[in-house]
C-alpha cells in the first residue's frame, strides 16, 4: 500500500525550475532512498513534500489526502517528520529540552514514556539527558536530531543526509540505528550521498539528477548496475 507519493512536482526556487516532473512513491513501513550527485535536488524534494518549498504544479499525497499545499506545521501533523541535514539542535539547550521540542503542537500525552522509547534507539542521549546539546560531538548531534523528530511519532520520516561529515565506526551505528526504526514501522524517504549504505539499508531507490528522476527500481538492482552508477553517482 502506497504511504505518500509525489506525482510530476514541479518546484521552483524564484524563477529558477530546480525539480522537473519528479514522481516517487514510498509505501507504508517501506524504507526507499533517494540518491544523486550535490545539486542533484535531492534536498529541494524533501522540502516540497514537506511543504517548505511547495511545488508549483504537480500533486503530492499522504494516505490518498492531498498535502500538496498544506504548511510544514500541517504536514507533520498528518504524520511526517523531517530530519534536515546540518544538525539542526539548539546548541544552549540540554538534550532533553531539545527533544522535548519535537513533540511541541502534537497530542502526545506521556512525554515521558515516548523520550523512554526513544532512549533505546539512542541510549547514549538517555545519559546526557542534562548536558548542553552544543557540547557533545557530531555523532552524538545527529542522533539528537533524529531522536528529536521521532518525539512526535511519525508515519514517515524524511531523511537527510544524516552521515554526513561523520566517522566510518559512527556511520554504520546510524546505519543500524535507522534499519530498526524502519523495522518498528516508520516509513522512511532517505537522502544520502553515500550511495552504497542508502542502496544497502533500502528496499527501494531513486535516481535524481538536474532534477529529473533518471533512474528507479529494487535498490539491489540499482546497486549492480555500474553503468548507472558511473552515469550518476561518479563524483
Amino acid at each position: 500500500m502506497t504511504m505518500l507519493e509525489a506525482d510530476e512536482i514541479n518546484t521552483y526556487y524564484d524563477k529558477s525550475h530546480v525539480l522537473y516532473n519528479v514522481s516517487l512513491e514510498i509505501p507504508a513501513e517501506g524504507l526507499v532512498t533517494l540518491i544523486g550527485r550535490n545539486g542533484a535536488g535531492k534536498t529541494t524534494t524533501l522540502r516540497s513534500i514537506m511543504g517548505i518549498q511547495p511545488p508549483r504544479s504537480g500533486t503530492v499525497t499522504m494516505n490518498g489526502e492531498d498535502i500538496t499545499d498544506a504548511s510544514p506545521h500541517e504536514t507533520s501533523l498528518r504524520g511526517i517528520s523531517i530530519i534536515p541535514e546540518g544538525r539542526r539542535i539548539f546548541a544552549d539547550l540540554t538534550v532533553r529540552e531539545n527533544l522535548r521540542l519535537g513533540h511541541l503542537g502534537h497530542d502526545i500525552e506521556d512525554i515521558d514514556g515516548a523520550m523512554v522509547d526513544i532512549f533505546e534507539y539512542f541510549p547514549r542521549l538517555e545519559e546526557r539527558q542534562q548536558q548542553r546539546a552544543g557540547t557533545m560531538s557530531g555523532g552524538e548531534q545527529q542522533m539528537l536530531t533524529i531522536a528529536r523528530g521521532l518525539l512526535s511519532d511519525p508515519d514517515l520520516l524524511l531523511v537527510d543526509e544524516p552521515t554526513e561529515g561523520l566517522m566510518p565506526s559512527l556511520v554504520e551505528r546510524l546505519r543500524d540505528i535507522l534499519g530498526r526504526i524502519n523495522d518498528d514501522g516508520v516509513a522512511m524517504l532517505l537522502v544520502e550521498q553515500n550511495a552504497e549504505l542508502a542502496l544497502d539499508i533500502s528496499d527501494y531507490g531513486y535516481i535524481i539528477d538536474e532534477g529529473r528522476i533518471r533512474e528507479s527500481g529494487p535498490s539491489e538492482e540499482l546497486r549492480a548496475d555500474e553503468e548507472i552508477k558511473d552515469r550518476y553517482l561518479a563524483v
